[in-house]
């Protein structure tokens, strides 16, 4: 036989080996996810491809984790492509359709930059928070037109109606697991013991090399000159770009100052300077603009105020006074409003689905959907939240700490729910913490709380999430504590944790009987969701007066 042709015959068969053990390794990982069928297909087709691109060592190469990641991003791109040419067949004529139809284009475009860079890490926390983000995007898209009860107009996106939800699923259940297995091993080799108990900060929080300070109220993502940032008194913070209404800065307006910063992206951290004064205007940071710091001149002194809302034609995604989805994003010492009523329902003062952003004595006021946690890593800390129904919501790994919850007087008839968890997966890695902080009446309700039903929360999507640990609940808090959404949705599937709550409002003696509540007692349990636990170690730092040490 030709050299050649024996060469040949050998490289054919290691190839169609590899591919054989790959593909047959793929086929049973695949009864593990959540949509098996779906992964096989993908998998199987992706497989073949690669037989006929690439030789057997880069087929081999892939991973199957890489694989559904791989098969996700190209069902993304594929989505994103569909949405983009959706404008140039009139599909959505009417101002309302066109808003939700503009949210999705942003999102998928989202969708596909947090696919890209959780292929290009090696850290599983980022990843979970990445592909988490990824399938709230694919969720909000839909919220859009939700909103303006526009479900038809969904008739439009064949990848909502299919298979993407489903591999976005699968690809998170694969990370995940992946995740369990890191943080097993580790704790085999790392555990401490102290009389008999394992010290949960040290997991994977050592295992991803995260350093921990527990001596300041920021989280660890935070470079010291943040901090010191974040500390010094405010005439001391150097700013490179000043906002003053009266033309004693470089600019007028925040959104002039945004678009200064941006310019100046490149120097590392940019801090903006907004002296005391209210400003009326929407303020939208992209995704592009990132590692910036916003400093007014007190909560109340500073101002950003609108009126954007449902009602009037915009989404709850879009409806937001100040929106920032840049990474990095820090504001201190500053109010964000909206003041479109009680009778406008769904109107967000601030959106955040910035990752790693962080929130300082400031102030959020609104009624319906005041703060919209949207997704990604966020802290809030000395922070006053004002609102009605929902007024905390959205899907992301939130901590707030320290802060005064405020509960408004609603409409009549209406009952009052303080958060709105809007996890739609069992393996994203997101919640809403509320730690060491007050819920009381704000000002309006105080004279008549007694007349309006008020809750901690009620489950916004099926797998929601909440826990409040070691606040003061008042009296104004139902006996029940939490409410259902529609029926019995979600009460078996969500989560919703107490823990050392004291107050008239706190007693768990009368609390809901669901499936997915919990009244917790044991301390382990409950430094899962601790400043520097919260999901899988991913550190969210003990600020500073709250009375415990590292963990819980």
């Amino acid at each position: 036989m030709d050299k050649l042709l024996f060469n040949c015959y050998i490289g054919y068969f290691l190839l169609f080996h590899s591919l054989l053990v790959v593909h047959g390794i793929d086929q049973l990982s695949c009864n593990k996810t959540p949509y098996p069928q779906v992964c096989k297909h993908y998998t199987s087709t992706m497989t073949n491809t690669l037989s006929t691109t690439q030789d057997a060592s880069s087929s081999s190469s892939y991973s199957f984790h890489d694989m559904a990641l791989k098969v996700t991003m190209d069902q993304a791109i594929e989505a994103h492509k569909h949405v983009s040419t959706m404008e140039l067949n009139n599909y959505f004529n009417d101002k309302q359709a066109k808003s939700a139809w503009e949210d999705c284009l942003e999102l998928y475009e989202d969708t596909i930059h947090q696919l890209n860079r959780s292929m290009s890490t090696n850290n599983l926390n980022d990843k979970l928070t990445w592909q988490s983000a990824s399938m709230n995007n694919h969720q909000t898209c839909q919220n859009g037109f939700i909103d303006f009860n526009l479900d038809s107009h969904l008739n439009h996106f064949p990848s909502m109606l299919s298979n993407f939800s489903k591999l976005l699923s699968n690809s998170l259940s694969i990370t995940k697991a992946m995740t369990l297995s890191s943080v097993s091993a580790s704790l085999s080799t790392n555990s401490k013991q102290i009389g008999g108990r394992r010290l949960l900060s040290a997991t994977l929080s050592q295992k991803n090399k995260i350093p921990r300070d527990q001596d300041h109220g920021f989280p660890v993502w935070l470079s010291s000159s943040d901090r010191k940032l974040l500390q010094v008194p405010r005439e001391e913070a150097k700013a490179d770009v000043v906002v003053a209404q009266d033309g004693s800065g470089n600019c007028k307006t925040i959104s002039e100052g945004v678009a200064a910063a941006a310019k100046l992206s490149g120097k590392g951290r940019v801090v903006i300077h907004v002296k005391a004064g209210v400003y009326k205007e929407s303020v939208n940071i992209p995704r592009t603009v990132r590692n910036l710091m916003i400093i007014g001149d007190g909560m109340g002194a500073t101002v950003v105020t609108g009126s954007n809302n449902v009602q009037d034609g915009s989404t709850t995604f879009r409806s937001a006074t100040f929106a920032v989805m840049g990474d990095g994003f820090i504001a201190r010492d500053m109010t964000f409003e909206n003041t479109a009523g009680p009778q406008k329902h769904q109107a967000v003062a601030l959106r955040s689905g910035a990752d790693h952003s962080v929130f300082y004595r400031c102030g959020f006021k609104g009624y319906q959907d005041t703060l919209y946690v949207y997704s990604q890593r966020q802290f809030y800390r000395d922070c006053d939240i004002y609102g009605t129904i929902d007024f905390i919501f959205g899907d992301s790994v939130t901590v707030l700490q320290n802060c005064n919850i405020f509960v408004r007087k609603p409409m009549s008839n209406q009952q009052n729910t303080v958060t709105a968890h809007g996890r739609t997966d069992p393996n994203e890695n997101t919640g809403i913490i509320i730690h060491n902080c007050r819920v009381t009446a704000a000002g309006d309700l105080k004279p008549v709380q007694g007349s309006v039903e008020t809750y901690l929360g009620r489950p916004w999507q099926k797998y929601s999430r909440t826990v409040v640990m070691k606040s003061n609940i008042d009296a104004l808090v139902s006996p029940a504590g939490w409410a259902p959404w529609a029926g019995s949705f979600a009460l078996s599937t969500l989560y919703y944790g107490e823990y050392m709550n004291v107050g008239a409002g706190a007693s768990t003696g009368g609390r809901v009987k669901w499936a997915g509540f919990h009244a917790i007692t044991n301390p382990a349990e409950a430094g899962k969701f601790s400043v520097g636990n919260f999901l899988a170690g991913d550190s969210w730092i003990p600020g500073s007066g709250v009375p415990f040490d590292a963990g819980l």
